[in-house]
């Protein structure tokens, strides 16, 4: 039995506070009054007999039992999330056709996931799924042969394409296992062996480049890979080092063992995975659609990252329609 005063609403409040590290922004973000945050968070730490919060800091940190405890409640909290969007059922019957495209880092787990609860509301509608890179999936819903998109997205508008945020994706590097040094300037050790690139006609490999140009961190344009498989086989043997994001890193399961994950050497920059709407389509199904998504990464792609890697926590994860 939980201790009397550990409540779902706490654990919420107290995720809120960790990820943000203000009273103000957990306020707003979990629709309770400042005083109601604090008191959520005192009743917590009174729960549990620790404090979780170092107030003395600003923004305000976690103690080393708030950093465990966190781990855990993730875990909860995501379970409990990916529970609730199991049991939303989406009202597509009304369907007679849907196109739809899904990035490709999705189609080990969530894609399948994803289309399994479709098709159990789909009842009446033809349905096609296309899975394709980045650029590839937007161009064909720009083009107007894609109800529905969820994908990577650039900076910039798509007109008459309504946007609902999923998850913010950031860019990591990857490494052959134990190559990198655990601490202290890495640089050095990237120069001997080749950067591995993706694509530049990828919007993930123009990012990259783009990030690499900002950060004036010059290395040789030796190898570019078109398959984020192919990428990550070649880092697991040794061949070069690449920078990916954690949606990539876990697509690549398989190499986990031979592929160490670390934060970049220069200024951090991420993506953006949302879902896409042609402008002739109700709100209410693309709506639902990012909800249900929304909990399968949190679920399957956000928490398990978190917890192999800390060091991702605040910038690996899910978005609400108002990010």
């Amino acid at each position: 039995m939980l201790n009397k005063g550990v409540t779902l609403r706490g654990l919420e409040v107290f995720e809120a506070l960790a990820e943000h590290g203000s009273v103000a922004r957990a306020s707003e973000i979990t629709g309770l009054s400042q005083p109601a945050v604090s008191q959520q968070i005192r009743n917590l730490q009174t729960a549990l007999g620790t404090d979780l919060i170092d107030h003395s800091k600003r923004p305000m940190q976690l103690t080393a039992a708030g950093r465990a405890y966190l781990v855990r409640a993730r875990e909860v909290l995501s379970q409990l999330r990916l529970a609730q969007s199991e049991l939303t059922v989406m009202d597509l019957t009304h369907l007679t056709q849907l196109s739809m495209g899904i990035i490709d880092d999705f189609d080990n787990d969530l894609t399948p996931r994803l289309v399994t609860k479709l098709a159990e509301s789909m009842t009446r509608c033809r349905f096609r799924l296309v899975t394709a890179p980045s650029h590839e999936i937007t161009d064909a819903i720009r083009n107007g042969d894609l109800h529905l998109a969820i994908t990577a997205v650039a900076p910039e508008a798509l007109d008459g394409i309504t946007e609902y945020p999923l998850a913010q994706d950031p860019f990591i590097l990857v490494a052959p296992s134990g190559y990198l040094p655990p601490k202290g300037d890495i640089t050095t050790a990237l120069q001997e062996l080749p950067m591995l690139r993706y694509g530049q006609e990828q919007l993930i490999g123009r990012q990259i480049e783009a990030a690499l140009t900002r950060a004036q961190f010059e290395v040789p344009h030796r190898f570019e890979i078109g398959s984020n498989p192919s990428l990550m086989a070649m880092v697991s043997r040794g061949i070069g080092w690449a920078i990916t994001t954690p949606l990539g890193y876990l697509r690549a399961a398989r190499f986990h063992d031979q592929v160490d994950a670390h934060p970049l050497p220069f200024a951090p920059f991420s993506r953006k995975i949302s879902l896409l709407a042609s402008g002739d389509w109700a709100d209410t199904v693309p709506r639902d659609v990012a909800q249900t998504m929304r909990g399968l990464i949190h679920a399957h792609m956000v928490s398990p990252a978190l917890e192999r890697f800390p060091w991702l926590d605040g910038t690996f994860k899910t978005l609400d329609t108002d990010n």
